[in-house]
């Protein structure tokens, strides 16, 4: 039990970034208590670290995050497998076929993701399908509707960051994707990028209305 309490607490930092403990136990349903305890034990294990941040007069709030071994709990699919066939189709093929590679990927991908979002009812519904089907790739993907009418697409773990590292026409091709997915319907523009020192990724979807009132 203790120790599904602590994956727990793994998987709410990894979703939703630093956090106090007070927080962790709201959203987990703990006590205070026994959150700083599964914290704790977390930190004794280096899968955890935690800030001190001043904010005005009073003690300092402490913020927990995850460490890079906190990260690594979470599945990278096959990581280096991926690695080494992308490294040897390179050698092989070249630059240019490389790039045919991950152009054929890119279409496999298209075709499920399209059939996936036949018949959801709009943008709202096309994204929350593609969330659904991009955390079952192991993305944690979640939508965010914002006040001004555009959505948040967040991504909080990337399963193929260390292939896309190496390769990153991997990133540019998924940017592709979901621009022909949701376009004409919508702008998108990726907000937030692991690859460049984010601790996800996230792509800010505009309603092509909602850009063009704006512009």
């Amino acid at each position: 039990m203790a120790e599904r309490s602590a994956t727990r607490v793994l998987y709410a930092l990894k979703a939703a970034g630093p956090q106090t403990a007070a927080a962790i136990a709201r959203k987990l349903g703990f006590t205070p208590t026994a959150a700083r305890q599964h914290l704790d034990r977390l930190l004794s294990e280096a899968l955890v670290q935690f800030t001190d941040r001043r904010r005005g007069i009073g003690r300092p709030a402490r913020l927990w995050s995850l460490t890079a071994e906190g990260h690594g709990r979470f599945p990278d699919n096959h990581a280096g497998l991926s690695l080494e066939l992308l490294r040897a189709a390179g050698k092989a093929f070249g630059a240019r076929g490389l790039a045919r590679l991950i152009a054929e990927r890119e279409k496999a991908m298209e075709r499920l993701y399209q059939a996936r979002l036949a018949g959801a009812a709009g943008l709202a519904g096309r994204l929350r399908r593609l969330a659904g089907q991009r955390s079952e790739e192991g993305y944690m993907a979640a939508v965010e509707r914002k006040t001004d009418g555009s959505f948040l697409l967040k991504e909080n773990h990337c399963p193929i960051c260390v292939a896309a590292r190496t390769c990153q026409g991997l990133c540019r091709s998924e940017l592709d994707l979901f621009r022909r997915l949701l376009e004409p319907e919508a702008e998108v523009e990726r907000v937030e990028h692991i690859i460049a020192g984010a601790r996800r990724c996230a792509y800010r979807i505009t309603p092509l209305e909602k850009s063009r009132s704006v512009a």
